[in-house]
């Protein structure tokens, strides 16, 4: 019995019990305010509601009491073994084996489907990650961002909602600058300038530069060898960016250039708009957003006294174009450094009219640390300075790399083990599930080279404990990948993975799918078949929303 159907079947229960009281017969009730959820101690039970506390109130009973009237006629429910009342009038209920077991057969028939929802139907969304600057290799904040921006749009798309994967183009301002005069240092064999890039792929880019260029760079003057190297060095950068993240199994849907804003017009037509509402103002030869009206913390120079446009200027007007492409979500991901752009940005989306973190959100995403014998990895060969996306690929793997960058809350500083992450134990936390995904192929391997097959189905068979409790877990993975989704939080996915890879692990070694010797195959072989297959199937599911891929043998 799934979560939705016994909603269903609890509230042919309250409805007439909660109708006979005074108050109670105008209630308009659903399924949706049927509340179900997991009890922490498994022995309270399959589910628990709170419904009874909810309505005792408005109906003029003691939640006890009503929960207790409300026990008394859901025990008489089909697929219900038990039914009790805790506390203050919580109602835990328990399946039998039959009704809890159906599972294994739904699990199965919706295959790939299973864990989709349409909690996030009907929202546009544009979610906007990664985004580095071209001037050098991905960093490990940008790694991050890659391995979560990618599993969390999996999972808005996993709940009903459209999703844009973007990436912003920084292609625009003083930090290109820098790029193309350290391309040029390199060229002219000069130190890196102060305030320039240094490592290796900077002169592996000089180099490629040369190589295509159509012309003799020697005959350009200063001016023009600069811009030259800008040009093809920039989208050399980009390209060598966008073949990284690829072969991270992260592909972008639109790549938005910031120079695109500059040159289309899109500044003055934002910057318009929020003088036509009467939120900006002149002072001291610039023009300011009266930001401080939508609780920024001081107002804002959009066009400095030098006729120039401001940082912000861009964020207006590349917030308005999203705005105006159809996104009624807008959600960008930003490093540990940002976390002073979020008030001005939502101030900015209330200036347009629009609703702060619903419209927009803004999420900021702590520090990465590479550790390998206890110690910190700090340099890369190819950037110089900082460990890049291909450092941490080379030496643990895509998908080891993907797993251990989300699995953790994005709020917390994360130290990765490069010692953990390549070992072939359980120690290893993307081992340990990829290895229980492995091995329910390898069950079945084993079951159809003895004769068991999913011919039978017979679900009151399943009755063993850990049964049970895989049985439970397998059920809230719809719930989880939807909270994941709301929360922002793909996090959740992993460490629900791992639960359930534990869970499988432990019901292997209780419950024999394929029967001892020469003895007979019975349903509950069978039927420990489909079980086996449900769990293999979560597990691949899940790893597919982290961007995992779910080996078959190992």
């Amino acid at each position: 019995m799934s979560p939705a159907d016994l909603s269903t079947a609890l509230l042919a229960v309250v409805v007439p019990i909660v109708r006979q009281r005074p108050g109670g017969e105008d209630l308009l009730l659903t399924p949706d305010d049927i509340i179900l959820e997991r009890p922490k101690n498994r022995d309270h039970g399959d589910w628990s509601t709170n419904i009874a506390m909810k309505l005792a109130k408005r109906v003029g009973m003691n939640p006890r009491e009503l929960a207790q009237g409300i026990a008394l006629e859901a025990e008489k429910l089909d697929g219900i073994a038990s039914v009790d009342v805790a506390g203050p009038g919580f109602i835990n209920l328990r399946l039998d084996a039959a009704a809890a077991g159906q599972l294994a057969h739904t699990i199965v028939t919706e295959g790939s489907a299973f864990g989709t929802n349409d909690s996030r139907v009907g929202e546009v969304i544009n979610l906007e990650f990664v985004s580095a600057n071209p001037t050098g290799p991905i960093h490990l904040g940008g790694t991050r961002w890659a391995a979560v921006g990618d599993s969390l749009a999996r999972l808005l798309q996993a709940s009903g909602a459209q999703v844009t994967r973007e990436y912003y183009f920084n292609d625009h301002g003083a930090q290109i600058d820098r790029f193309a005069r350290s391309l040029v240092a390199s060229y002219l064999g000069e130190p890196t300038p102060e305030d320039g890039y240094g490592g290796d792929y900077i002169s592996d880019i000089k180099d490629r530069v040369v190589a295509n260029y159509v012309g003799d760079l020697s005959e350009l003057d200063p001016e023009e060898l600069q811009e030259a190297f800008r040009r093809e060095g920039v989208e050399l950068m980009f390209g060598d960016i966008k073949k990284s993240l690829h072969e991270f199994g992260v592909d972008f849907d639109v790549y938005f250039h910031e120079n695109e804003l500059h040159e289309t017009g899109a500044v003055e037509r934002a910057i318009q708009r929020l003088q036509d509402a009467g939120h900006m103002f002149e002072k001291d030869g610039a023009l300011w957003l009266r930001s401080t009206d939508f609780g920024d913390d001081k107002d804002r120079v959009v066009i400095k006294s030098d006729g120039n446009p401001a940082y912000i200027s861009g964020d207006l007007a590349y917030y308005l174009n999203k705005r105006e492409r159809g996104f009624n979500r807008c959600i960008i991901m930003l490093g540990a450094d940002h976390h002073g752009y979020v008030q001005r940005l939502m101030a900015m989306t209330a200036a347009f009219g629009d609703e702060p973190y619903v419209n927009h959100q803004i999420l900021i995403g702590q520090m990465v640390n590479l550790v390998r014998g206890g110690e910190a990895v700090r340099m890369s060969k190819r950037a110089g300075t900082v460990v890049t996306l291909e450092d941490l690929v080379d030496i643990v793997g895509v998908d080891a790399a993907r797993y251990a960058l989300v699995r953790s809350s994005t709020d917390s500083n994360l130290d990765i083990d490069l010692d953990q992450l390549q070992k072939r134990t359980n120690d290893n936390p993307v081992f340990y599930v990829q290895y229980a995904h492995a091995r329910t192929h390898n069950v079945a391997r084993n079951a159809k080279d003895s004769g068991v097959d999913r011919s039978v189905f017979a679900p009151e068979t399943l009755t063993h404990e850990t049964e049970a409790a895989l049985l439970g877990a397998l059920q809230e993975f719809p719930r989880v990948v939807s909270y994941a989704a709301e929360s922002r939080e793909p996090h959740r996915v992993a460490r629900y993975l791992e639960e359930v890879a534990g869970l499988y692990h432990r019901w292997y070694d209780n419950c024999r799918v394929t029967p001892q010797g020469d003895d007979p195959i019975e349903p509950v072989h069978h039927t420990r078949l489909w079980l086996n297959d449900a769990a293999g199937q979560v597990l691949r599911n899940g790893l597919t929303l982290l961007g995992v891929t779910a080996p078959e043998r190992m």
